[in-house]
């Protein structure tokens, strides 16, 4: 096993992007820092540095512990990071609030005819 590895090629064995190019798109666009820097695509990756990946809303920060070329299966890409409490509990929060924000959001729309009637009635009583 080799001692380094590309960084796009590890987000993409690691199954944090689907594609090589993606991971590369992330890079560029500087979703992607190792050990605080803002990187290229290139960069060789190693045990124990710290990654910080943005990926839509979520941010994971994790550290290395193994290194990959190919693609492996998804149980085998968790063991080859350890993301931080930190970062867990963050992205959990952060989650958490977005399933409030959908639930309260799906009162939200059109009435249906039970809630249309009662707003009839409550519009006739004001007037």
């Amino acid at each position: 096993m080799s001692e380094a590895v590309r960084l796009d090629k590890w987000l993409w064995s690691t199954r944090f992007f689907k594609t090589r190019s993606l991971a590369q798109q992330a890079i560029r666009g500087g979703k992607v820092e190792i050990n605080g820097q803002k990187p290229k695509a290139s960069r060789l990756v190693r045990v124990e540095d710290r990654l910080q990946i943005g990926r839509g809303e979520l941010l994971f920060e994790v550290v290395v512990i193994g290194l990959a070329e190919r693609r492996v299966s998804a149980e085998q890409a968790r063991a080859l990071y350890e993301e931080t409490a930190e970062s867990i509990e963050r992205r959990e929060a952060q989650l958490a609030r977005k399933r409030e924000a959908r639930e309260a959001g799906a009162q939200a729309g059109r009435p249906d005819k039970r809630q249309r009637r009662a707003l009839e009635r409550l519009r006739s009583r004001n007037r």
